[in-house]
């Protein structure tokens, strides 16, 4: 099956990406060309049967970031990185012969500006940068503006824009000016990441999630409250089980034995997934009901194996006093206790992460983050492909990194959905 890829940028650069991916039979490209980013808005609503949204620059994706968002749509940025920011020094020194000094550059963040200069030991002094990622909302003219004012005070004597709309208004006023082109390397990697993020979705989409419900030691409160008051539980629990069911677009059944079954995909997984360390919907049930309440999840390909293995997830609740939650996966492993935090010594880790796998400050903390999301539960490279959102391979020299300076160790093996060789499973070595 085809990945459906909607790509919103300019002519000229859809079409570069158009003929890098016509021998790739596995992806189809719905070109949305826009005149100027701010377009993109409208252009999103119009690309509903595609799988995921390329964006081939920033500005467009900082126009469309509310829709994306409130739409949880899955979409990926072409990267304006460190790649990008020499290429395009490249560029000024050797074709528009500019020195890399008295420059202005603007970008959407300019940590990668600053990375280069430290590494070609140049100063903010001589360049100076403008950062407007964070502004709201983005405005052409301001970002023009920047560099008209440093070209009027003789502060500089070229500008560098990664916006097309920006390299036109300068233009026109006489400002020497050029508009960074993106590298192929980068683009190659966008549709990397595109199709590992789709068929990442796609996987997850096949999987279905069943739950088993119960209050814990249910027919020893009814010997002691009475069948009113047992009841009166039962009817609370249904009810947050159904609010429960409608923010996860999941079914919510009575087995008529007491307990109450979920059934699902994608919404619950994703709600697991996000909670591993803080489990809301456990939290919520004790505090509303007062009593202590077991949740055992099951993943599978089929509802019977999913509801088997919600059998055995709550069949571990049982070795806790309190009430607890646990998953078992389509492999039969058992994950949890969900809700409870999983310690591990961050400073610790973050002197590993720097001078045993030799990764950067930025990876040493995002590797950081996806540790505590997860709940410190094993993981493969694909989570961290989906999580950081970079391409397998970049997710598999990250790993490769970790296991060489000992920060992970091989757990286990992870079966794939699809065809295809079992993905190791890794957990920190601490």
């Amino acid at each position: 099956m085809k990945v459906k890829i909607a790509v919103f940028g300019r002519e000229k650069l859809i079409d570069r990406l158009t003929k890098y991916v016509e021998d790739q039979e596995d992806i189809e490209i719905f070109p949305f060309v826009y005149t100027e980013a701010k377009e993109t808005t409208e252009l999103v609503e119009k690309a509903f049967m595609c799988d995921i949204y390329l964006f081939a620059g920033s500005l467009p994706y900082l126009y469309a970031k509310d829709k994306v968002e409130k739409k949880r749509l899955p979409a990926v940025q072409v990267d304006f990185d460190e790649y990008m920011i020499l290429t395009s020094f490249y560029r000024v020194r050797n074709h528009h012969k500019q020195e890399l000094n008295r420059l202005s550059i603007d970008v959407m963040s300019r940590r990668h500006v600053d990375k280069v200069l430290n590494e070609m030991e140049l100063t903010n002094e001589e360049i100076y940068t403008y950062s407007y990622g964070n502004d709201e909302p983005v405005d052409i003219n301001r970002i023009a503006g920047y560099h008209e004012n440093l070209w009027n005070e003789g502060k500089i004597d070229y500008a560098l824009t990664s916006i097309e709309e920006v390299e036109s208004i300068l233009k026109d006023k006489g400002i020497p000016t050029s508009c960074m082109e993106i590298p192929l390397l980068n683009i190659e990697r966008a549709v990397e990441q595109a199709k590992s993020i789709t068929t990442l979705n796609q996987s997850k989409s096949a999987q279905i999630v069943a739950g088993y419900v119960q209050i814990k030691e249910f027919d020893l409160i009814k010997s002691v409250k009475g069948d009113f008051q047992a009841q009166q539980l039962q009817l609370k629990l249904h009810q947050i089980l159904l609010n429960y069911s409608q923010k996860t677009y999941a079914s919510v059944l009575s087995n008529g034995n007491d307990k109450f079954v979920i059934f699902g995909t994608r919404g619950i997984l994703d709600h697991i997934t996000n909670h591993y360390r803080d489990f809301p919907l456990l939290k919520e049930m004790e505090r509303a009901l007062n009593t202590s309440v077991d949740i055992g999840f099951g993943l599978g390909l089929t509802a019977k194996q999913a509801e088997d293995n919600a059998k055995l997830a709550l069949e571990a609740c049982t070795q806790s006093n309190d009430g607890t939650c646990y998953i078992v996966n389509e492999r039969q492993d058992t994950i949890g206790p969900l809700g409870v935090e999983k310690e591990f010594n961050t400073s610790e880790l973050y002197r590993s992460l720097i001078h045993q796998a030799k990764l950067n400050n930025e990876l040493s903390y995002n590797f950081i983050d996806f540790i505590e999301v997860r709940n410190n539960e094993p993981f493969s490279s694909n989570d961290i492909a989906s999580y950081y959102r970079v391409t397998k391979r970049s997710a598999e020299r990250t790993v490769k990194k970790l296991l060489s300076g000992e920060v992970i160790k091989i757990v286990g093996e992870e079966k794939p959905y699809m065809k295809g060789r079992p993905r190791k499973l890794f957990q920190l070595n601490q």
